[in-house]
């Protein structure tokens, strides 16, 4: 299996998502389950995303109009 990993500009340059807000997703991985999912990669002080680890965990943070609603 080969993961294709990017770098937080490069995946940034490539998503609906600005490069703060992503910045701020990895520095709150261990609250907000990025850490649990596997999206964030660390190879020595380089941090890079796994792309389709991050759709599976942006999937999961999606809220049905069912629970807003009660």
């Amino acid at each position: 299996m080969t993961r294709k990993l990017q770098s937080v500009a490069a995946f940034a340059d490539g998503s609906p998502f600005s490069e703060a807000q992503v910045r701020w997703w990895i520095f709150n991985e261990k609250n907000n389950g990025m850490n649990d999912a596997g999206v964030i990669v660390r190879i020595g002080r380089r941090v890079y995303i796994d792309p389709a680890a991050f759709d599976r965990w942006i999937d999961a943070q999606q809220v049905s109009r069912r629970e807003v609603a009660a």
